[in-house]
């Protein structure tokens, strides 16, 4: 049958006829939707509540895949405001966008659901005539609940290619006016999607929800201890001097994705950093901008603390405490010190995006401790931030490596010095904007950063013939308390983990950080990163990040002994180009002085690997580490598990949560990190052609690594040894397919959602504070 464009236009024609229709049906039978119908929610009738009967559900059951910027046609079931909010066709991940899209952040870009209506968002809540049958007629949230109860999920461990799971998958976002032919067309597709319905009880309360129109009673009030403590934040980041609004500045610009906590409340309510045009003691006026370093456009800003109102999810969770010694600390760095600041930057956008022209009054020893005293959520904001989704915004690391910090030694001082003579050097992509170019400004920034590389070089060839050379004193060994001072970082294919400590085996790469690398990669990637930014945007801040992660593992280079170092670099970047080398280590990123530290082996990497470990044992994080496992034949097991290498880890997933079944014991939660070999990691586009797969690797962990959990594993204690036999012997997806049987709680196993209430409570529990609800989004069908 050939289809004309007349034919396809009369089809298209007949289409937009249905959906007219099902509107004009719905006005009849129910009314005209008023936008503002939820712009103040109803208070539920006694004995019924949101947050007691209705919110669990949603949490357990919906929010695990609509959350943050990833959630399926914008729709968040993190907060009541979100459902009432709806759903929009608009991506905010979009990888081809030419302009720089409106923002849409939920409590931030509008207030009301009738605002949101007007920037096209549509109900998935019934708007019109308020009864119970149209309170489920008219919705389509209802329909698509009652669409999976009507066709459940086929009887098939695999489920139908009709599902995609991909995540870059084509959103399907249908109006209640468009839900008929959605469901005629998409029968399996009800929700959740490509998953097991709600039990009975569920829909029914959920239902009930629905037909009383989907009340809301609010927050409950915050303890009045809180209150106070919030008003005592308030007015210390408030302070008129010049020199504390300065210091506000700068705390607010790296804190505003926190999810701020006092250190005294057991319950873990949250707050998030805004700027506001009102002062404390009033009600907060948000200042929406971009990024947090926009011109406000007013003469003041107030930094406020706000309630956070959103459900807590692992992929976005940012914990930061607040306490009597954090704010004894921020004053002892910042506000003791005897400097003065004699006049406020500009927000100027060439100005503002480059923090070493912005900050440049204030210490820079004071600006490394600060983000050098939290380093796991420092990184942990590129990690959790919008910047981190996708394999291209991913690939520009290693898929684990170690990460290490310069002391605040005489170096730091003087590297100081040195950057504010660069600071021109050290602009960032932000610079240009949110609509970007990409080929002219990547020219002007690849030879800014190579002009930076060779000051850098000759600064430190300069201080290190002054002294002994690099040395193991020269590296932060945490001041002898702080477990910060090590940390690894995982990806995971199109997303990513940091966390405290030396976790693994010795890694192929690593970093050192000193402060002007520690404030670039916050500024490019967290504070100067604008998810609805245009292509050009995402490309120059993608590939300005390839400048530091070499100039990190330079940093780590400069370390071994001078022979050594370009053969380091060249197993490092096989098959890279000699230009990216140079950057790594040669011409435009020399250093001709040689280390002080005495080698004994031919292995120079792996020793000083071992030294640094033994220099950092006091303060090293073990929580990942198999030692903790009591029970010496498991960890013998486990052990073995982890030893797995090449080629075989190709089949299995990146990130797989292990329940170990141990009766009489409670079950333990294990985490398997599948750690993909590559020649180098300087390509953009042709990741495939840098595998190999004769270098994967296998951690294993106790406890939880990972927000997007790609399979749920359950096994017998007796089966360990199984597993690791059967995963070393993979060759096909037919042979991981027959490990899944055995294996996988799969999307389509009727008992997945008790799997996952097990899973998720055993996480919130073993990590009260840094633990959100993990998301299903990566879910594999296999």
């Amino acid at each position: 049958m050939t289809i004309t464009w007349k034919s396809l236009l009369v089809l298209l024609v007949v289409l937009s006829g249905c959906a007219a229709l099902t509107r004009h049906t719905l006005n009849e039978e129910y009314g005209s939707p008023d936008p503002a119908r939820f712009d103040t929610p109803a208070a539920p009738p006694p004995g019924f509540s949101y947050r007691k009967d209705v919110q669990p559900i949603l949490e357990r059951r919906c929010v695990v895949c609509h959350a943050c910027y990833d959630g399926p046609c914008q729709l968040k079931f993190t907060a009541w405001e979100g459902v009432a909010r709806g759903t929009s066709k608009e991506q905010v991940y979009d990888s081809g966008r030419l302009l720089e899209a409106q923002p849409s952040r939920l409590f931030t870009d509008a207030q009301s659901t009738s605002q949101w209506r007007a920037k096209g968002f549509s109900a998935v809540l019934n708007e019109r005539e308020q009864t119970p049958t149209a309170n489920l007629a008219a919705s389509v949230l209802y329909r698509a609940l009652k669409l999976k109860q009507d066709h459940p999920l086929p009887p098939t461990a695999i489920l139908p290619k009709t599902f995609d799971f991909s995540l870059d998958r084509a959103q399907q976002c249908p109006r209640i006016d468009e839900y008929d032919a959605f469901e005629r067309k998409n029968p399996l597709w009800g929700m959740p999607f490509g998953l097991p319905g709600l039990s009975d009880g569920q829909l029914a309360t959920l239902s009930r929800w629905l037909e009383l129109g989907a009340p809301f009673e609010g927050l409950p009030p915050l303890p009045a201890q809180l209150g106070q403590q919030v008003a005592d934040w308030e007015t210390f980041l408030n302070g008129d001097s010049l020199k504390q609004r300065l210091v506000s500045r700068y705390i607010y610009e790296h804190l505003f994705l926190a999810h701020l906590y006092f250190d005294s409340d057991a319950q873990h309510h949250y707050f998030r950093m805004v700027r506001s045009r009102t002062p404390p003691g009033q009600p907060i006026d948000l200042i929406a901008s971009r990024r947090p370093y926009d011109d406000p456009g007013v003469e003041r800003v107030y930094y406020r603390l706000e309630r956070e109102q959103e459900t807590i999810v692992d992929k976005t969770h940012l914990p930061y405490a607040l306490g009597a010694k954090r704010m004894a600390r921020w004053r002892q760095i910042f506000l003791d010190p005897d400097y003065a600041v004699d006049e406020l930057p500009s927000y100027a956008l060439q100005v503002a995006s480059n923090p070493f022209v912005t900050f440049q009054a204030l210490p820079t020893s004071a600006r490394y401790q600060f983000m050098r005293d939290e380093a796991e959520f420092t990184i942990m904001g590129f990690i959790k931030g919008p910047v981190c989704r996708g394999q291209v915004a991913l690939n520009v690391i290693e898929d684990r490596f170690w990460v290490f910090f310069l002391a605040d030694t005489d170096l730091q001082g003087k590297a100081g010095e040195f950057l504010d003579r660069e600071s021109s050097l050290l602009a960032l992509p932000a610079a240009q904007g949110s609509d970007a170019k990409v080929i002219g400004p990547w020219r002007d920034y690849a030879k800014l950063q190579a002009k930076y590389l060779q000051a850098k070089s000759k600064f430190l060839d300069h201080y290190a013939a002054t002294s002994t050379g690099p040395t193991l004193q020269w590296i932060w060994n945490g001041d002898g308390n702080n477990p910060n001072a090590a940390l690894t970082v995982f990806r995971h294919f199109d997303n990513a983990s940091v966390v405290k400590g030396l976790v693994g085996g010795p890694p192929k790469t690593a970093w050192v950080i000193g402060y002007g690398l520690l404030e670039r990669i916050h500024y490019l990637l967290v504070a100067g990163y604008d998810v609805y930014g245009n292509v050009g945007h995402q490309l120059l801040s993608r590939l300005y990040m390839d400048f530091l992660r070499m100039e990190g593992e330079f940093n780590f280079i400069a370390y071994l002994p001078r022979d050594d170092r370009k053969a380091v670099r060249d197993f490092w970047y096989r098959g890279a180009s000699q230009e990216v080398k140079d950057h790594v280590y040669g011409t435009l990123a020399s250093f001709d002085v040689q280390t002080g530290i005495r080698y004994r082996t031919d292995d120079p990497q792996q020793e000083l690997y071992s030294m640094l470990q033994s220099r950092l044992a006091p303060v090293l994080e073990h929580q990942y580490d198999l030692s903790q496992v009591a029970d010496a034949a498991l960890r013998k097991d486990l052990a073995a598990l982890a030893a797995l290498r090449g080629a075989a880890l190709s089949w299995i997933p990146e990130v797989v949560f292990v329940r170990l079944e141990d009766p009489p014991r409670p079950p333990r939660y294990f985490t398997l990190l599948r750690n993909t070999g590559h020649r180098s990691v300087s390509s953009l586009l042709r990741e495939g052609l840098e595998l190999l797969p004769a270098e994967n690797t296998l951690t294993v962990v106790p406890g939880f690594i990972g927000a997007y959990p790609s399979a749920i594993y359950r096994l017998q204690r007796s089966q360990i040894k199984a597993l690791a036999d059967t995963i070393g012997g993979l060759s096909s997806e037919a042979d991981y397919r027959a490990l899944a049987d055995r294996f996988v709680v799969r999307r389509s196993d009727p008992a997945f959602w008790q799997a996952s209430d097990e899973l998720q409570d055993a996480h919130l529990k073993l990590a009260p504070v840094s633990a959100g609800l993990l998301d299903y989004n990566r879910l594999e069908n296999r």
